[in-house]
């Protein structure tokens, strides 16, 4: 384990931490599916319903928005604006990746932050989100999550950064 090269050792836990994000992802939307079902269900046929089932639910939606977003993140698959890179030419396409992954980084980044005051001051307060469940813990996803797409972003700015010096000093 000693001679190991960080690089194998880098892409085995990347691919791990892929798969738990993906295996978390599946959980939780699955859960949302026979939560919602069963809750149907009870309330139509039975006429009882468990009143917990819907707060937790809407906390489930944040949940796979947010999980969603991070694998979204991982695969370069966000939402984007290319009107302007479709005229550019490639020199100036790689020059606006970098602006705008540096400028999504950087919002990321500070949306991580404030979020974790956001978890933080719910913590110091005793917030309750459903059930006795404090409020702070499905908060959690939050500034994590942004955490990691701001992590993301900053390594694909620095990534089309160092291509676009090669490219250069072609």
């Amino acid at each position: 384990m000693a001679d190991e090269d960080p690089q194998s050792f880098f892409c085995r836990s990347s691919r791990t931490l892929h798969a738990i994000e993906d295996s978390l992802l599946v959980v939780v939307l699955l859960s949302m599916v026979v939560l919602a079902f069963s809750q149907i269900i009870m309330r139509n046929i039975f006429g009882i319903g468990y009143i917990w089932i819907d707060p937790l639910l809407r906390i489930m939606v944040l949940w796979v928005g947010m999980l969603g977003a991070m694998v979204a993140t991982r695969e370069s698959k966000q939402i984007s604006v290319d009107v302007l890179t479709r005229i550019l030419s490639p020199r100036l396409k790689l020059i606006s990746k970098v602006l705008t992954l540096t400028f999504a980084g950087a919002v990321s980044g500070i949306i991580a932050w404030y979020s974790a005051l956001f978890v933080i001051d719910e913590w110091k307060y005793d917030s309750i989100a459903f059930a006795s469940v404090p409020a702070w813990i499905p908060e959690l996803i939050i500034p994590v999550a942004f955490g990691i797409m701001a992590l993301r972003f900053t390594l694909q700015c620095l990534t089309a950064f160092m291509h676009l010096c090669r490219k250069t000093n072609q």
